[in-house]
């Protein structure tokens, strides 16, 4: 039996930086209370991936795990059905986060990036709900969410662990495989600084409902011919034990960001001029 999807305003898109941790819970915040968990919807994509629904203080959040990915579902269907959901509750702003690779050699494992923009090299070009809007992608995040994200991430980083960079280009690639060095190194000429599987479709289907969007990424190794090989226990180590530094950042900004529109983010679609 399917549920009813709930109304709200807000979503946090989970990825590999609270993987290693039950979020919201864990963090045991004042003002936080799950209302549901393990809920499945119906949706013209399928079936949708669990999602949680707690309250944080006044606000309302959908909350999924791992963008939505699971086994033996395509990760371009999985944001479709992520983004259904999202569409049919109203969600206004979004907040995902995730783990990355270093292309900027300045960047070291455990550092945090707010992104400022990306270069797309996915496979998924045509994934989206509808055909009824042209989507400027000019302000491709929210500024005001990223100020929020900056703000909280400064705030939970004041033991020192990694850095805090306030803006960086993320290229998108398919995976599920790590890029060539070759390839890391032509990402790097083009201006990329980290590297991810997940910001599109993502950025494209926020607008698409014309919800704001923005997302911070932990360092989580050094891209393929950066710096050093990176390992396999270091990886695991920074999903597992920053998951609450990630957690925190995430709530922290929830906090701080309003509804009002002065972002101008939704108006940045508009009706596609291509008729029948």
């Amino acid at each position: 039996m399917y549920q009813e999807i709930p109304q709200v305003d807000f979503a946090i898109i989970g990825g590999s930086g609270t993987y290693g941790s039950n979020f919201p819970e864990d963090l045991n915040f004042p003002g936080l209370k799950i209302l549901k968990n393990n809920l499945v919807f119906d949706t013209p994509y399928g079936e949708s991936p669990r999602f949680k629904l707690f309250i944080f203080e006044d606000k309302k959040v959908l909350h999924a795990k791992i963008h939505g990915w699971r086994k033996g579902i395509k990760r371009g269907h999985a944001s479709l059905q992520l983004f259904w959901v999202l569409k049919e509750a109203g969600v206004k702003k979004i907040i995902a986060e995730g783990g990355v690779g270093s292309i900027n050699h300045l960047l070291n494992p455990y550092d945090l990036v707010i992104s400022s923009d990306y270069l797309d090299f996915s496979l998924r070009k045509d994934i989206e709900l509808s055909s009824d809007y042209l989507l400027a992608m000019r302000q491709s995040v929210c500024p005001q969410i990223r100020s929020n994200l900056i703000e909280a991430a400064r705030l939970c980083n004041a033991d020192g662990t990694g850095r805090v960079f306030d803006r960086g280009i993320y290229a998108v690639t398919d995976g599920r495989h790590f890029e060539s060095p070759a390839e890391i190194a032509m990402l790097g000429h083009l201006g990329a600084d980290i590297v991810g599987q997940s910001m599109c479709p993502e950025v494209y289907l926020a607008r698409e409902i014309a919800a704001c969007y923005a997302r911070i990424d932990i360092v989580a190794n050094y891209a393929e011919g950066v710096v050093e090989d990176w390992q396999h226990n270091t990886l695991s180590k920074i999903f597992y034990q920053e998951a609450p530094r990630i957690g925190k950042i995430l709530l922290y900004a929830l906090r701080n960001i309003k509804l009002d529109p002065e972002c101008n983010c939704p108006q940045l679609r508009y009706p596609t001029l291509l008729g029948e």
